[in-house]
């Protein structure tokens, strides 16, 4: 049987969020099986728990943010989908997230320091059997006309495989490839997806500060383009990072369904709203999922049935 997976152990680190420009920490917990994952406001007086799911992303403006309504008002998680990139990733299927402001850090942009954490803290296997929404039909769901349309696609697939594809007219991301695609099956994504950095471009800053978002941007955070290049000493850490990044916040917003996916994303231009609002139409229409697990492991597909491997001093890793 395919078992869930927590952490090992509690990991922690602090950093600042990319658009509140707060100083937050955050911890990660173990969390017992069926738990899923939990964000935990620790800040404020009585604790607040939201929930990773579609239904509860209500901001979706340069990021995809949670929020809870209480007796006080709402409370806010936002830029979640890096983090939830890498639970994803690494195969974790329950875990508390504590943070101490409304946004997770940034960290360096990317997806790649939350994997040091969580490997820091290792995974163990828990006795109840591991759920996977199962994509059974396609569905499609489409914004603009044009050289302005955007869509985003989940189809039936024995696996999790991404195709992402940008259009971006400027010099710096032309030279660069604007798709990118990645299988689980023959594609590790701590090599090829996690280290994929946020971007954005100097023109854009003013206005986005204006309007309280990136407030926390840098170059030690983001890959920034002035109008002709990219202005980050170190260059790209892939030759298509952008088109990467894009795929990085897919896998992370999908993965807030709260189950690892069965299917095959593909996309055109989408981004955080898009992706919330194709895991609403999937959602919404029984006969285009199903939850299932794996009582023979062999049903499974490939990539997932070495389910664990040992890391020296980390507990147990994911294989893929």
């Amino acid at each position: 049987m395919l078992r869930q997976r927590t952490l090992k152990s509690i990991v922690s680190t602090t950093g600042v969020g990319l658009h509140t420009g707060d100083k937050v920490r955050l911890t990660l917990r173990p969390a017992a099986a069926g738990t899923g994952i939990v964000f935990r406001r620790i800040d404020l007086a009585e604790p607040v728990d939201i929930a990773a799911r579609a239904q509860n992303v209500r901001d979706t403006r340069m990021s995809s943010c949670l929020i809870a309504d209480t007796a006080g008002g709402e409370v806010r998680v936002s830029t979640i989908e890096h983090l939830m990139s890498a639970l994803c990733g690494l195969g974790v299927d329950n875990a508390f997230v504590d943070v101490s402001a409304p946004e997770i850090p940034i960290l360096d942009g990317s997806a790649a320091s939350f994997v040091y954490l969580i490997q820091s803290a290792g995974l163990e296997e828990q006795s109840a059997a591991k759920k996977f929404l199962r994509v059974i039909k396609t569905v499609e769901v489409r914004e603009g006309e044009g050289a302005a349309l955007k869509w985003a696609r989940l189809s039936p697939h024995h696996g999790f495989k991404l195709d992402f594809s940008i259009d971006f007219n400027h010099p710096a991301v032309d030279k660069t490839g604007q798709h990118a695609s990645i299988d689980f099956a023959d594609t590790p994504y701590t090599k090829e997806i996690a280290r994929a950095r946020t971007f954005g471009f100097m023109g854009d800053v003013e206005t986005l500060r204006a309007n309280g978002l990136a407030l926390g941007g840098s170059l030690d955070n983001a890959i920034v383009m002035d109008e002709y290049r990219v202005l980050n000493s170190d260059g790209l850490r892939y030759d298509d990072e952008f088109a990467k990044h894009k795929i990085l916040d897919a896998i992370g917003d999908l993965y807030i369904c709260g189950y690892p996916l069965l299917g095959a994303y593909a996309a055109h231009k989408s981004g955080h709203a898009l992706n919330n609002k194709l895991l609403h139409a999937v959602l919404a229409d029984p006969a285009a999922h199903e939850i299932i697990t794996f009582e023979n492991v062999a049903d499974a597909p490939a990539y997932l049935r070495p389910a664990l491997v040992p890391v020296s001093g980390a507990g147990l890793a994911p294989a893929w």
